[in-house]
C-alpha cells in the first residue's frame, strides 16, 4: 500500500484560505485518480476543509500554533519547515494504522500521476524512488512544460519505504510539536519537513533510491499560495487532454485565455532571450575546444608556421606603446648610472670595484 501524506498551512499564514482549500481539492482529485485502490491519503491541518473529503482520504486534526506572524504564505524557511515537519510527522503516526509499504509526502497544491499506487504495488521490497524528470504547471496560465532535477524543486518527489521514517511507537496523533521533533530526531529536518537533502540522507543510511521511470508528479506554480512564490516564465504548452487524464488536472480557464497566456509576447521575448544566451554559450564552447585541440594536437611544423606568422603581425597599439615606454625607461636608467671600472682587489676594496 502507498500512503500519500500532505499538510495544510495554518489559516493565519494563508493569503486566502478559500484558495488553499480549492488547491487541496484539486490535489485530492489527482490522488484519487489512481488506477488501483491500494493506497490511502492523510491530510493534516488545523482547520478542516469545508468540502467533503473523497473516499480513502482521512483528516488528521492538530492544534499547532501558527508558524509565523500573519504575513501570508511566505513565513521564514525555518518556521515553514518546523510547521510542515510537525504535521507530516503526525501524518506518519496516523498512517501507521494502515500498515503502508511506501510513503509519498506531497504538497497540498501539486498533482501526481495516476500510475503511482499501481507502480509501488508491483515493485515490492525496493528502497524507494525519486522523481527526476517531471512537469511544471502554471495554474494561472493553464500551461505546462518538462523539467529535470524535479526532486530539487518540488516536495512531491519521493516514494520511500515505510521503514525509512522509523516512526516512534510511543507517539500518537495528539503529540506536540516538540515531541514530534524529538521523536524523529535528525530525520525531522532532512526528510520529514524538507526534501532537498533527502537523497543524500538516504544514501548515508545505505538506502539508494532509484529514479522513477516516468514523469510521476506535477509542480504547480502561479497559485498565489506557493511558499516559494515561484512563477513560470517563457513559452510553454497549453494543457492537453492526455495530461488531464493522467494527473487529474481540471480546466481552470477557457481555451482562448489559455492560448493567450501561454503564447503571450512577454513569454515569447523571455524565451528568445534565453535561447540567445544559450546560443552564445553554445557558440563559445566549440571555439574554445578548437583552440585547446590545436594547442594539444597540432603537428610541430604547423605550430612553427603559426608562430612565424604571428611574429609578422604587428602587436596591438597598447602592447607596442607599453614596450616603447619600457625601452625608454631602460635607456634613462642606463644614462643615469655611472660606469663601473675594475681595479685590483685590496683589503679595503675586496671586490675590485672602483667608481671615478
Amino acid at each position: 500500500m502507498l500512503a500519500f501524506i500532505t499538510s495544510l498551512r495554518h489559516p493565519s499564514n494563508a493569503g486566502d484560505y478559500g484558495r488553499v482549500e480549492e488547491l487541496l481539492k484539486d490535489t485530492l482529485a489527482s490522488v484519487t485518480n489512481q488506477t488501483c485502490d491500494d493506497w490511502v491519503c492523510l491530510v493534516v491541518g488545523q482547520q478542516k476543509p469545508s468540502f467533503e473529503l473523497p473516499p480513502q482520504v482521512h483528516w488528521v486534526p492538530v492544534d499547532f500554533v501558527p508558524p509565523a506572524p500573519e504575513n501570508g504564505p511566505h513565513p521564514g524557511r525555518q518556521a515553514f519547515v518546523y510547521d510542515k515537519g510537525s504535521k507530516i510527522g503526525i501524518g506518519l503516526i496516523a498512517a501507521r494504522a494502515y500498515h503502508p509499504d511506501y510513503v509519498m509526502i506531497i504538497d497540498a497544491d501539486d498533482y501526481v500521476s495516476c500510475h503511482l499506487a499501481e507502480f509501488a504495488r508491483d515493485h515490492p521490497g525496493r528502497p524507494g524512488w525519486y522523481v527526476d524528470d517531471g512537469w511544471v504547471y502554471s495554474r494561472w496560465r493553464g500551461a505546462y512544460r518538462e523539467t529535470t532535477s524535479f526532486w530539487a524543486k518540488c516536495g512531491s518527489c519521493y516514494i520511500v519505504e515505510w521503514a525509512a521514517y522509523e516512526v516512534p511507537d510511543d507517539l500518537d496523533v495528539t503529540a506536540s510539536q516538540e515531541e514530534v521533533l524529538a521523536g524523529f530526531g535528525k530525520k525531522f529536518w532532512r526528510i520529514v519537513g524538507a526534501h532537498r537533502d533527502a537523497l543524500t540522507y538516504h544514501a548515508t543510511q545505505d538506502r539508494y533510491l532509484e529514479p522513477l521511470p516516468f514523469r510521476g508528479a506535477v509542480y504547480v506554480q502561479d497559485t498565489g499560495e506557493n511558499h516559494s512564490g515561484t512563477t513560470m516564465p517563457r513559452l510553454a504548452r497549453p494543457l492537453t487532454d492526455q495530461m488531464r487524464a493522467e494527473f487529474g488536472i481540471p480546466r481552470h480557464h477557457p481555451q482562448w485565455l489559455v492560448l493567450w497566456r501561454t503564447y503571450h509576447p512577454r513569454h515569447a521575448f523571455q524565451s528568445l532571450v534565453r535561447q540567445k544566451n544559450a546560443f552564445i554559450r553554445w557558440s563559445r564552447a566549440p571555439r574554445q575546444a578548437v583552440r585547446t585541440a590545436w594547442k594539444e594536437r597540432a603537428p610541430e611544423p604547423a605550430k612553427a608556421l603559426a608562430n612565424r606568422l604571428a611574429d609578422l603581425i604587428p602587436p596591438p597599439v597598447k602592447t607596442r606603446y607599453r614596450e616603447q615606454r619600457q625601452a625608454m625607461r631602460a635607456r634613462r636608467a642606463a644614462r643615469a648610472k655611472p660606469p663601473t671600472t675594475h681595479v685590483a682587489p685590496t683589503a679595503s676594496n675586496p671586490s675590485g670595484d672602483a667608481r671615478p
